[in-house]
């Protein structure tokens, strides 16, 4: 099985275009980072973590030509914002694409691209097969996926394991049941906004705690804010087995 990051960064912080910090000005390609995405490809399958504001753009850049489903982390826009860019996949398949989410995501999807859910739809809307799913593991794409209830704050968010890989993102707390469902991965990427903490997002040092806690061979932390600084610095910090995830980052899992 192999996971592409297609996405490490955040809209957290200042904009590019305001800032001017070292991060930002950067020439180094790992500190320029589009909204937090992953690609999982197995032989007969390909899974797409999240469809953020960028995901036309991450799909092109992959040379992506089509997904076998789409899996939603929880309902904000920098994670959803671009579902109606899958015309492009509705146009190969000749129908739709499952999209796999739990209830309150799925709410906010029918809310938010409603036109694609009308009974008269607009010719070339976006088509989405719209798949709840709760605690239990479910199939998508024919591969098994376990959900894992993560803490945003107060948003319960869905971290998504798949055999001894784990993607965890908009998070700052895992609960006993959600460690226990971890428990055995030995790849997993997680998120660590910046080195100082956040009410939402674990910190650098959190996120180094929760993967040490879980034992895993390799920790990849994503979601990065630029306050976290420049990767070749940071990654001169890390303990052995965390890396700085980056745009277009590839590994086995």
């Amino acid at each position: 099985m192999k996971v592409t990051i297609l996405g490490s960064g955040t809209s957290q912080g200042v904009p590019v275009i305001a800032c001017g910090c070292e991060v930002c000005r950067s020439t180094d390609s790992r500190d320029k980072r589009l909204r937090c995405s992953a690609m999982i490809e197995t032989e007969g399958a390909r899974l797409v973590i999240d469809a953020g504001p960028d995901f036309r753009q991450q799909m092109l850049r992959a040379g992506v030509g089509d997904v076998s489903a789409l899996l939603l982390t929880h309902e904000h826009k920098d994670h959803i914002g671009g579902l109606d860019d899958i015309r492009a996949f509705n146009w190969v398949k000749r129908g739709p694409v499952d999209v796999y989410a739990d209830r309150r995501t799925a709410e906010a999807v029918r809310r938010d691209f409603a036109y694609a859910f009308a009974e008269e739809r607009y010719p070339g809307v976006p088509e989405m097969n719209l798949v709840e799913v709760g605690e239990e593991p479910f199939r998508a794409g024919g591969v098994e996926v376990t959900p894992v209830t993560v803490m945003h704050h107060r948003l319960p968010v869905t971290a998504f394991r798949v055999g001894d890989f784990a993607y965890v993102t908009d998070a700052n707390a895992i609960l006993a049941e959600g460690m226990r469902r971890l428990k055995g991965v030995r790849r997993l990427v997680i998120n660590a906004l910046r080195k100082e903490r956040h009410l939402s997002h674990f910190s650098l040092e959190e996120a180094l705690a929760v993967a040490a806690e879980l034992g895993v061979e390799r920790a990849y932390l994503t979601h990065v804010g630029h306050q976290m600084g420049l990767a070749r610095e940071v990654e001169r910090e890390l303990p052995p087995f965390a890396r700085l995830a980056y745009d277009g980052l590839t590994f086995e899992a």
